[in-house]
């Protein structure tokens, strides 16, 4: 039985680079508060500021995949769930039309659109045995060649094990919902997005002996700038955070412990969108 969803409290975060992102902020602010809703609006272009954000029942994203990424790290704890409208080609996370929002928030309302819950990954740089980065990931963290590519030396470790030293082009460690990201071009396995787990993964590895690996959120993965290098090493979080990093430098990727809803749609699927995005074609009866 279908329970309707308190909502009186709405965040719209709105990528004004997208065609058409303005025109939609005042028609879904004009609608909301024909409702008697409450809105607050964040816009911007380019790289976002981190606002202040305060209580809300349900945030808007307009944009794109990328869009969905800040929102997640901006709202990481505070158990909003996120309603994603593409003004673009669909992404796998922003799975809502522009010409739908209408439809996903009143079917959301009404308790008849589910909540996907998904994991996000808590990224922190010990230096020193002190803390020097925290950040939030919905997709995925790379630590890489901060310039032209070049191999890299780093040891990696399961909750204080050493398992496996790569000399590779870089690492990603990625949640399921960026397993469709960079990580599935780095070869790695695509997982449904709402599963509890994490994946290791080695870019362009110097042996074909190091492969992809599934790891339960149980464990604490640990990462190790190893001291010999021969380029600058960076660390990136969704493409959009980057931090230098220093030799002896150890990142910690550990499953948050609160999870981000995302508000699917009823009108696809994820092997949908998976299907249309890697143009699987099915085979047909004789």
């Amino acid at each position: 039985m279908r329970k309707p969803r308190k909502v009186s409290k709405v965040l719209i975060i709105a990528n004004l680079d997208k065609n058409g992102a303005d025109g939609l902020v005042d028609e879904i602010h004009d609608y909301l508060v024909g409702r008697d809703l409450a809105v607050t609006i964040v816009r911007f272009r380019g790289k976002p500021e981190t606002p202040a954000v305060g209580d809300h029942d349900l945030a808007f994203s307009l944009g794109g995949d990328g869009t969905v990424l800040f929102c997640a790290r901006l709202l990481a704890g505070l158990e909003i769930p996120i309603l994603p409208v593409n003004l673009g080609n669909f992404g796998f996370i922003t799975e809502i039309a522009k010409d739908e929002w209408r439809e996903a928030f009143e079917k959301y309302a009404d308790g008849s659109l589910r909540i996907g819950e998904r994991i996000l990954l808590r990224v922190r740089v010990l230096r020193n045995g002190e803390e020097v980065f925290n950040q939030t990931a919905l997709n995925d963290l790379v630590i890489s060649s901060a310039g032209i590519s070049k191999l890299v030396n780093l040891s990696a470790g399961l909750s204080g094990l050493p398992i496996v030293r790569y000399r590779a082009d870089g690492v990603i460690v990625a949640t399921p919902t960026g397993s469709t990201a960079y990580s599935a071009a780095a070869g790695g396995p695509i997982l449904h997005p709402e599963m509890d787990a994490m994946l290791l993964i080695p870019i362009c590895p110097f042996t074909l002996a190091h492969r992809p690996l599934v790891i339960p959120t149980k464990e604490e993965i640990e990462i190790c700038v190893e001291e010999r290098q021969r380029t600058e090493i960076i660390l990136t979080v969704d493409g959009q955070a980057v931090f230098p990093l220093r030799k002896k430098d150890v990142i910690s990727a550990t499953a948050a412990e609160k999870k981000i809803g995302i508000i699917q749609t009823d009108r696809r699927t994820f092997y949908s969108v998976l299907k249309d995005k890697l143009g699987w074609s099915g085979g047909t009866d004789a």
